[in-house]
Formats: structure tokens, sequence, C-alpha cells
């Protein structure tokens, strides 16, 4: 099951040719009639995943389940919680009235989460009338959390760090406040653009996360930011939303993620310890080996050990290429 999960999540293909691969797979473990899939990762904490997989789930459906009532009753909620994985068959008071609107049955979530933290949610919905999910699906999806993340990492970094090629400029979209798209520069459509063809992205899924994410900026006062990781677009990619006043408008920015915008998520998906993580910030302010290993009282054949950790795990042949991957 492992492997075939892996060989669903393949690079190059579209998120909902992904969705229906990855649909296929799962339904050998439990049944179902759609699914999504959302992956973040832990040094962003919970907010809108970065890349989703769907299938067969209504575009009416999807976009209620990204607004900001959606998402209250959604996952929060579940990834909040103490346990390693959680499981929740999805009658929840707060949501079904969503889902009797939309004339389907239940949703059975699963919260990807291991000792690093949220790395997603999987998802699966069955018809109004069908069977409603019991116990044993619980524990069969539950079951498939570990082979999933693994699964999903592997699909970020299928690819060899690369120092990327020339990317758009910043750009920037305005969300209204009826979380429709109001103002878009010509910067921002090249991004949106560059993901369509990268994953082709449904428009109603491109607009409903951006509603998402302009939802969750007016709730929170830290502004929340993602990074997709270069499977998105190309690039490693930063995507902030702030406020733009009173009147609910939120400005979302699209830009490349290079250095400390980059950073954390790139160390969460390549799997960097916190000490590899501490040499990789110390190569990012343009220590040497030597300078590292006096910093942390290291020897420095210890330091290099290290290095070569790294460049092992990021597909990168030295420190000139690493920098690069980051600082590009």
């Amino acid at each position: 099951m492992a492997w075939d999960l892996c060989a669903a999540l393949q690079p190059g293909a579209g998120l909902e040719e992904v969705g229906a691969e990855l649909s296929r797979v799962v339904a050998r473990v439990v049944a179902h009639d759609a699914l999504r899939c959302g992956a973040l990762n832990p040094a962003t904490g919970w907010g809108a995943t970065s890349l989703a997989f769907w299938h067969g789930y209504p575009p009416d459906l999807g976009r209620a389940l990204l607004s900001v009532d959606g998402v209250k009753a959604d996952v929060r909620e579940l990834v909040r919680q103490a346990a390693p994985t959680v499981v929740a068959a999805l009658r929840a008071r707060a949501h079904d009235p969503l889902l009797a609107r939309h004339r389907v049955g239940e949703e059975l979530r699963l919260a990807l989460r291991d000792a690093r933290g949220v790395w997603g949610v999987l998802c699966l919905l069955r018809a109004a009338g069908g069977r409603p999910f019991d116990d044993a699906d619980a524990w069969r999806v539950a079951e498939l959390g570990p082979s999933l993340i693994a699964a999903l990492r592997g699909y970020v970094t299928a690819k060899p760090g690369a120092p990327a090629e020339r990317e758009p400029p910043p750009g920037m979209l305005v969300i209204g406040a009826d979380d429709r798209i109001r103002a878009m520069t010509p910067q921002a459509r090249r991004w949106l653009d560059a993901m369509k063809a990268h994953l082709a992205v449904p428009d109603w899924l491109a607009e409903s996360s951006y509603a998402s994410l302009a939802a969750a900026a007016r709730e929170h006062p830290e502004p929340p930011r993602l990074c997709v990781p270069s499977v998105g677009a190309g690039w490693w990619t930063a995507i902030e939303a702030q406020p733009l006043g009173d009147d609910g408008d939120v400005a979302v920015v699209i830009q490349r993620a290079t250095g400390t915008l980059l950073l954390p998520s790139f160390c969460d998906w390549y799997g960097i310890t916190a000490r590899e993580r501490q040499v990789v910030r110390h190569l990012h302010r343009g220590s040497a080996p030597k300078q590292i290993a006096r910093a942390f009282g290291l020897s420095v054949h210890t330091v290099n050990d290290h290095l070569k950790a790294i460049f092992r795990k990021t597909g990168t042949g030295g420190r000139d290429e690493l920098m690069a991957v980051i600082n590009a």
C-alpha cells in the first residue's frame, strides 16, 4: 500500500488526475464516492493547504468546504486535538447542514499528523443514502496516515533541489468581502497561469483557495502565510494575505520564497534534522564550516558530516548549489 500511494502521487500530473489515482488506491482500503487530500507542513502550522488533490467533489460543495464557515467546521478542530493521529466520522452538528444542502452523506476525515506536526488532511465522502462510515472504516483509514505522509513528502521532493529558472516578479490579488477576486496585477496572473500549467488547477479551486486564505486573514492578527513547494508552480512560492482595512478587502501577495521565507518549509519537506537546520541557517548567513563548528562546539569533521547529510537529502551537489536553491 505504501508503494501504491507513492506511485499515485506522481509529479507532472494535474491535481484532479492525482486525486483520481489516489482515490483509486484508497478505495481498496475504505470505499468512498469522493476524495480530497490537502498537504501542508509543520513549519507553517494549520491553515489553508499549500497543495490539494480533489476527486469527485462537485465544485459547489468544494467552494462551501473552503468558505470561512466550512473551514471553521472542517479540519481545524480535528488537527488541534492532542492525539498524533485523529479520525472523526463527520456528522458534526455544526457541519451537517452544509452537507445536507449539497445532498451528500458523510465525510470521514483523517489528520495527517506525526511527531513533527501536521502534514495535511485526508477526507473521504459518501453520497446520501449510502452506508455510513463506521469505526472499522475509521481505523482502516487511520492506518494509511504514516504511508500517506511519506508519499506526500516524496511527491514534494521527487526532483532534486535545483536553482529555479527566472520566475515572475511579485504579484498581488485583492479579495473582496464577498470572497471574490476584485483586482489582480499582471504579475499575479502570471503566477496563477504557472500554477495552472504545472498542476492543472481548476478555476473554482484556485478562486476558493484564495478566498479561504482571505477569510483566515480577517480572523487572525498574524497574517497567514503559505509556502507552496516548487512542484506547484516551478518555484517555491510564498503566499501571504493581509487585510487592507475594515471593509473586508484582503491583499494576497504572491512571490518567490527564498531565504528565511523558504527555510522552515524547505527543511520540513526534506527531513532536515534540528541540528542540520542550525547548520543550514549558518550557511545561509555566510558562515564557513570552521565557524559553524566553533559556534556549536563541534569538530569540523562533525559539521562536514552534517553537510553531507543535508546535500544527500536535498539532492544538491554542495554548498554553492544548496545556497543557489535557497536564495535564487
